[in-house]
């Protein structure tokens, strides 16, 4: 699936030069080809189509683009939460994350805004001109249609949680849009229009799994259990009402794992969660594709820094680590913390694959790709085409069981949801009947930070439940006041949204105020 995206996206970027280039050269050409491009002549065949859905996808990347020096965009959602720090401090903007002094200029929130806008605009360009496209097979025009829903809708529900109140755009814009320079719309709204994108989404006919990195069914109604999960508490703090869509569209997904379990399940050992070989399959509902050849994985700053685990020898940014608390933090004998078998390394093999040494410190191991930077005995491809997760089946697992406790209590169902990811990591869980409603709420709020950490997720929890995990006690309190361990800096209220950039809030009037605080 990677190598047929990248070439439909070699096709999308040759019609946007056709496309942009023609004016500049009309002058020059006497006679134009009837086979190019334009913009009435694109959108008219299915290839069109698949090439530009191709090209949605692949601007999901920007999260791992660059952001300065030893840092990428995807820091952002990891520096806030307190459980990760650094060893380098090279990145000033980087650095006011970690230290919560981060405002309209900070590179990582200037290029979230852009990255997340592209996205929108390439999938709304999908959703108005698809339709028109005859003939084309009915199946293939809906599920292309959904795809780019989904896809929308999910970067309206990642911005609508950073900002708030943000443009809600719908059609393609020009310079002559009556748009063009939108004002903001109440959160509300948004969360409207993507609640209705993953409906329809839903409704689209797609396979519940998509080996080849499409989203499928399975990835849709998590995410849509995931928003009214978000809905429920949060800024809306819709209450009962939406915890029951929650779990009941969480548990369609358990439901259908439960008939087709090669198809949905939990991996059996952590190490699959970063595995070539398993990508897009069993665990994984939906990832961001990567391929070496185009755009390698770009999880890469978790490295140590200047620590020989690679093929390349010493090296590494180390600018993203464990907050030593956090770490800690994991019950005894959690297999997750176990060396090189978990989510974390405290050794690993020199220049990847030679003499075993110790780090002095853990590391993340979630997205460390030994097939490309070697393995005991085993040197590395050096060709980092691990995908980034962004829904696993284990967070369908947590959301069921947070919104059904809420519904109604810890009940069996729920239970046994909570319990399958604590039996993976080897731990005992309390008999059902121990559990009050309270206990078993921040019980699973537990397994949600110690299950999905350094997955861009414990963030938006952070913001939904307005809660912190307090590394130390071991115990949740209030987000206002919590201190933020990477840098011994308490968070305030102002830091449950982002500030807007501030060069979209020069050139657009419309946009109103900075947000409250910044």
């Amino acid at each position: 699936m990677k190598k047929q995206l990248i070439s439909k996206i070699y096709k999308i970027a040759l019609v946007g030069v056709l496309l942009f280039g023609q004016s500049a050269c009309s002058d020059f050409l006497t006679e134009k080809a009837p086979s190019n491009l334009t913009p009435s002549s694109f959108y008219t065949i299915p290839d069109h189509a698949e090439a530009a859905i191709a090209s949605v996808y692949a601007d999901l990347r920007f999260m791992g683009g660059g952001a300065g020096i030893f840092s990428s965009n995807w820091q952002l959602l990891e520096a806030l939460t307190g459980t990760s720090t650094t060893e380098t401090a090279q990145n000033s903007d980087l650095n006011n994350l970690y230290g919560l002094v981060h405002d309209g200029y900070t590179v990582h929130i200037v290029n979230y805004w852009g990255g997340l806008y592209k996205v929108i605009a390439q999938a709304n360009q999908v959703i108005e001109k698809v339709p028109a496209i005859t003939p084309m097979d009915a199946k293939q025009k809906s599920k292309i249609l959904g795809e780019a829903r989904f896809l929308r809708a999910s970067a309206y529900f990642t911005a609508v949680r950073l900002w708030g109140d943000i443009p809600l755009i719908t059609k393609p814009q020009t310079a002559s849009s009556e748009d063009f320079l939108p004002a903001r719309a109440p959160a509300e709204s948004v969360y409207k229009l993507i609640v209705e994108d993953l409906i329809a989404a839903e409704a689209a006919g797609l396979d519940w799994m998509d080996s080849r990195g499409r989203v499928g069914t399975a990835a849709i109604k998590a995410q849509l259990a995931e928003v009214y999960l978000t809905m429920a508490g949060g800024t809306l703090n819709k209450g009962a009402s939406h915890y029951k869509l929650a779990a009941d569209k969480a548990f369609e997904v358990i439901t259908y794992a439960n008939s087709n379990p090669t198809s949905v399940n939990l991996f059996n050992t952590y190490y699959d969660i970063h595995r070539e070989s398993t990508e897009n399959k069993l665990e994984h509902l939906f990832m961001i594709q990567y391929n070496n050849s185009v755009a390698g994985n770009p999880m890469e700053n978790f490295y140590p820094n200047f620590k020989p685990v690679t093929f390349s020898g010493p090296g590494g940014t180390g600018s993203s680590v464990p907050t030593p608390a956090f770490y800690k933090s994991y019950e005894e004998g959690d297999l997750r913390t176990k060396d090189q078998e978990g989510y974390f390394y405290t050794s690993y093999y020199t220049n990847g694959s030679g003499a075993p040494f110790s780090l002095g410190a853990p590391y993340v191991f979630k997205h460390f790709n030994q097939t490309s930077a070697g393995t005991s005995g085993a040197p590395g491809t050096r060709n980092n085409n691990l995908n980034v997760p962004q829904i696993r089946y284990a967070q369908v697992l947590l959301t069921y069981a947070e919104a059904q406790n809420e519904v109604g209590g810890p009940t069996q169902a729920a239970y046994d949801a909570f319990k399958r990811i604590r039996d993976r990591a080897k731990l005992t869980t309390p008999a059902l009947g121990t559990y009050t409603a309270a206990s078993f709420r921040t019980a699973v709020w537990k397994e949600r930070w110690h299950e999905l950490c350094y997955e861009q997720i414990t963030w938006f929890d952070m913001v939904r439940l307005k809660k912190a995990f307090n590394q130390n006690t071991k115990t949740f309190e209030e987000f206002v006041g919590h201190t933020n361990l990477s840098s011994n800096q308490k968070l305030q209220a102002k830091h449950l949204l982002l500030p807007l950039p501030t060069a979209e809030l020069l050139n657009n009037p419309k946009l109103g105020k900075q947000n409250t605080g910044y």
